[in-house]
């Protein structure tokens, strides 16, 4: 069934890791409106949208008549200092619970936010591909699944990252169709050309001439967000329809995460808020997968 195949997202409802992103809406209201739309699986969300315990956070999800798909753990990966196996394994003691099987990595900084990228040397370039083999093997020694996700603001952000992992390492990938169009990759020929690597997808439009700006640094990521730089599906700058049936013929069987990251500056909004976007990208990908 297609509807299996779909799951939400509650950055799409402004929920994220980030200090300062803005208001955050309560899961009461997120999952109510996921639930509403006939979705049946959604990611996790930031530390404190559901609660810390396992087993809490599966009673949640099934209250509402969800299933986690797992989700986005923000982990520092290139500092020999730091080993972040601990991390790891509270996320998937939560996947366990939960019976969602997918751990999305992203490489961060260590700094908060993603407006400030440093460059590695060879020495931690090494080590974060070893943490990503690492993690990835441990991850399915429990049976479960760990990809990286190349995200903008993160140690893997463009094609060059992307390809340093696909020949460093053998984790597979989390393809972001819009943080990869934003850092000027293109997200088709990414998956065209590595079919076998790609085992999570986050749908995702983004307006790329603010994008450009970004990486131009013209204006800050965040400041970009707050201005509408990601966009209802369909309506952007990636050809959403090619990805999906790219992935289609390719076989693909794994999710597909609604994401259209928003930041709520204003506090609670008005009217159906969030969820009226959410409604059209879900059209969107119901219809290229018909």
């Amino acid at each position: 069934m297609v509807a299996d195949r779909i799951a939400g997202a509650p950055i799409s409802w402004g929920v994220c890791e980030v200090p300062n992103w803005g208001y955050q809406m309560p899961a009461e209201r997120v999952l109510a409106d996921m639930r509403s739309l006939g979705l049946t699986a959604t990611e996790f969300g930031p530390d404190g949208f559901l609660p810390d315990s396992p087993e809490e956070k599966a009673a949640v999800l099934r209250s509402y008549g969800l299933r986690g798909v797992g989700g986005f753990l923000p982990v520092v990966l290139h500092d020999p200092g730091h080993d972040p196996l601990p991390e790891v394994d509270v996320f998937v003691e939560a996947c366990l619970a939960a019976d969602a099987g997918v751990v999305v990595l992203a490489a961060i900084t260590g700094l908060d936010g993603y407006d400030v990228r440093p460059t590695l040397d060879e020495s931690q370039w090494k080590t974060l591909l070893g943490n990503l083999d690492r993690i990835a093997d441990h991850v399915a020694g429990r049976g479960l699944l760990a990809v990286i996700h190349p995200h903008m603001g993160t140690m893997v952000e463009n094609a060059a990252d992307v390809q340093r992992v696909l020949d460093g390492s053998h984790i597979g990938l989390c393809v972001d169709t819009g943080h990869l169009v934003a850092a000027g990759a293109d997200p088709v020929a990414i998956t065209l050309a590595n079919p076998s690597r790609v085992k999570h997808v986050h749908l995702k439009d983004v307006d790329a001439a603010k994008a450009a700006r970004v990486v131009a640094g013209e204006i800050s990521f965040s400041d970009a967000v707050a201005d509408g730089m990601w966009t209802v599906l369909g309506e952007g700058s990636v050809d959403v329809r090619a990805m999906i049936n790219s992935l289609e013929n390719a076989g693909y069987q794994g999710w597909y995460v609604l994401e259209q990251d928003l930041m709520l500056k204003d506090g609670e909004p008005g009217g159906e808020g969030p969820i009226a976007d959410v409604r059209r990208c879900l059209a969107f990908v119901e219809d290229a997968l018909a």
